[in-house]
């Protein structure tokens, strides 16, 4: 039987970029970035950058990593992707304490606070939670497996949080749904108590961040949508605090003269330690919009677009430090057809970002950047890369950023050679 045809056209949109993504220690010690299947860390407070320290063999990672952050007040750091393998570092030594084999490919990760617990979600909406009791920054894990701790029911979990004061797990899927699940004090026996559900997203829900004041431990939380929006919600109760029209905000409604859906899909959200700020990147905005959140007035409202200038720099991922003024922002993609260059990746850092007077925010030049050249060539590769090369690609980023999380529609033929070709087969133990 021949294989179903698949037109070039079909094949760009079905194409699976793995963006650019950036994570910063707390303490601001070290920046990392994934891009396809590499992981780099640069030591800030070295100037220098960092061998990981892997017992397996061959590099840490073989296909392309979709989820990476800190944890554990800086003291854990976790990478899980495509290959579906969660690795667990100790983020002093980077030496790697565990692997875990997923059933499924990963795409998302969190760790508790205390640091006793990994949660990971896998493509069917599967999370996984992983214990780490006897965690010793001198000793390898070894024999550590997963457990099935709650699911969505076969909708790509692309977003998960555990609540600042341990009591809640937060889940977000393609379907537009927020799902607010009780931690348990056992989460390896599963998480069967729903404490909310935060409904009002039209489009896919990308992204959540927490934020959180004195008088409530538990916080907030921040959510950002292909419905070009971001929201507001309160966690114990589900309710909508606010909403902000971030791609209308921008001026995102056209491309190339004529209207685009899912240009101005939030991509990603940040937020400051003190919830003051949320810094949001949008699909087609060249720079970052920040948001002013009054958890008081229970409020989100446009404070400043940053433009970034000078190529066609537009953030895949941010992230920040508890203890810097500095906003990190990476672009970039692997698995990118038609390009001389199989992976792209370009830094940026945003100082003063957390002030709204006069003098801030400022983009940083290369030159200006904490761990200059040598963390430039270390996190992209190169000190410098070619403006042409990333207006070039600029477009197809863009699409192919667009197709990543919206829902496929595929004819019985070629459902029928996905399943026979797949790459989330269940792995024999």
């Amino acid at each position: 039987m021949e294989e179903p045809a698949i037109e070039e056209g079909d094949h760009n949109r079905d194409v699976e970029v793995a963006p650019a993504l950036i994570s910063v220690h707390p303490d601001h010690k070290f920046i990392v970035v994934s891009i396809g299947s590499d992981l780099r860390v640069f030591d800030l407070q070295g100037s220098c950058s960092v061998t990981l320290v892997d017992d397996s063999s061959g590099p840490p990672h073989k296909d392309s990593i979709r989820a990476i952050r800190f944890g554990a007040g800086g003291k854990l750091f976790v990478s899980a992707g495509d290959d579906k393998l969660v690795k667990i570092w100790n983020a002093n030594s980077w030496h790697c304490i565990t692997t875990v084999c997923s059933e499924k490919r990963v795409s998302a990760v969190a760790i508790s606070k205390d640091g006793m617990f990994v949660c990971f979600a896998d493509k069917f909406g599967v999370v996984w939670a992983l214990d780490l009791d006897g965690f010793d920054e001198n000793q390898v894990l070894v024999d550590k497996k997963g457990a099935p701790v709650l699911a969505h029911y076969c909708s790509i979990i692309t977003s998960l949080e555990i609540s600042l004061d341990g009591r809640f797990i937060i889940s977000a899927d393609r379907d537009f749904k927020i799902r607010v699940t009780v931690f348990p004090k056992k989460p390896l026996d599963g998480a069967h108590e729903i404490q909310s559900f935060c409904l009002g997203h039209t489009e896919f829900v990308s992204c959540l961040a927490l934020v959180c004041t004195p008088d409530c431990p538990e916080g907030f939380l921040v959510s950002g949508s292909g419905d070009s929006t971001v929201r507001l919600w309160d966690i114990t109760s589900g309710l909508l605090l606010d909403t902000c029209e971030v791609g209308s905000q921008a001026g995102l409604l056209e491309s190339n003269g004529r209207e685009e859906e899912h240009y101005s899909a939030v991509t990603n959200l940040c937020t400051t330690s003190d919830g003051t700020v949320v810094a949001v990147a949008i699909q087609s905005l060249q720079g970052i919009m920040l948001l002013n959140c009054n958890l008081s007035a229970r409020s989100l409202s446009v404070a400043k677009v940053v433009s970034i200038t000078g190529g066609c720099f537009i953030p895949t991922s941010l992230d920040t430090a508890s203890s810097a003024e500095f906003l990190w922002m990476v672009t970039g993609v692997s698995t990118l057809h038609g390009l001389d260059s199989h992976s792209l990746a370009r830094v940026r850092v945003i100082s003063g970002f957390r002030r709204s007077n006069d003098h801030g925010p400022t983009v940083l030049q290369d030159e200006e950047i904490p761990g200059g050249e040598k963390l430039l060539e270390k996190l992209q590769g190169s000190v410098s890369i070619e403006s042409k090369v990333f207006s070039a690609a600029a477009e197809a980023v863009k699409m192919a950023m667009c197709n990543l999380l919206i829902k496929k529609h595929y004819s019985a033929d070629k459902r029928d050679f996905r399943k026979r070709t797949r790459n989330d087969k269940k792995i024999k133990q």
